[in-house]
């Protein structure tokens, strides 16, 4: 039965080196999971891997989008799934590699189907927008729905408004609705892993990171998007940040604080989320590669 290695975790957790040494050792190929690594645009806020990393070993999603073609989770998981399934034909093992958890549970269970919001819902959510903006809508899903808020990218606005519209449609907490799933059985042998790191460690390679980030021309890769800053698709930590910076409102020092504050949040929440799902096996990166490799 083909083999799919699913390798999860928080940013900065060193999910992209452990899968390129894992799909060395099997000699295939790896289909990332991360929603914003898919865009061209993109690419030293987002850590895509170096160049002579995607030469070395295939990777799948990785700038195959612009940022003016959206990507939810239901397309990444339609294409993913046709992508693995041609992919297992040549390969027995697959691997699997990004912090999206949205986008795994897409593409391995499917997708929970709810009804669309009412207008009064729709004005609702325009009515605090136009208010109080992004963190009045965040501090809204924090009230109804804390499971939810702390487990999406609550700086993506398209994803508050999404789940306060979940939230109110329902009239319950998002976990407690059940929806319609749409079940996905592949004929999958599916390992799910999510590296484990202190805390501490964590959030040091998140500074460590960021700093790498500035010096190697994060700022530059901004700029050059600073015109389409208004698009949901650079709604994310790093970009938003820097779009602050440049149109004068922080300065360029409290952008980059903000961006080590703000990755260290997003990386809780995705352990939150891994942690909620109850089937990965949280290992060290030492104990997961000696895992895979050696089957135990």
């Amino acid at each position: 039965m083909p083999r799919l290695i699913v390798i999860a975790g928080a940013t900065a957790s060193g999910k992209s080196d452990l899968a390129i040494r894992i799909a060395g050792h099997f000699n295939t190929h790896i289909v990332s999971a991360d929603s914003r690594q898919c865009y061209r645009e993109l690419s030293i806020g987002t850590a895509v891997p170096e160049p002579e990393e995607l030469r070395k070993t295939p990777h799948h999603f990785i700038h195959s989008h612009s940022i003016h073609q959206k990507m939810s989770a239901g397309s990444y998981a339609s294409e993913a799934r046709d992508l693995i399934t041609k992919l297992f034909k040549d390969h027995e093992v697959v691997v699997l590699c990004g912090g999206t958890g949205l986008y795994i549970k897409a593409l391995l269970e499917g997708l929970d189907e709810f009804s669309k919001p009412t207008p009064d819902i729709t004005e609702r959510i325009i009515r605090i927008q136009n208010a109080g903006g992004l963190e009045a809508l965040r501090r809204a899903l924090e009230s109804d729905d804390p499971v939810r808020f702390n487990q999406i990218d609550t700086n993506n606005p398209a994803r508050v408004i999404r789940a306060l519209e979940i939230v109110w449609s329902g009239r319950k907490p998002f976990g407690d609705q059940a929806g319609d799933r749409k079940t996905i059985n592949p004929d999958w042998k599916i390992e799910r892993y999510c590296i484990d790191l202190p805390r501490e460690v964590l959030y040091e390679r998140i500074n460590l990171r960021t700093d790498e980030m500035m010096q190697r021309g994060l700022l530059d890769e901004v700029k050059s998007l600073h015109p389409s800053q208004h698009l949901s698709t650079l709604s994310t930590v790093g970009y938003t940040e820097l779009f602050q910076f440049l149109n004068a409102e922080i300065s360029l020092i409290e952008a980059v604080e903000k961006i080590k504050q703000h990755t260290r949040n997003y990386a809780k929440r995705q352990m939150t989320w891994f942690r909620n799902q109850g089937d990965y096996r949280f290992l060290s990166p030492s104990e997961l590669l000696r895992t895979v490799v050696e089957g135990i």
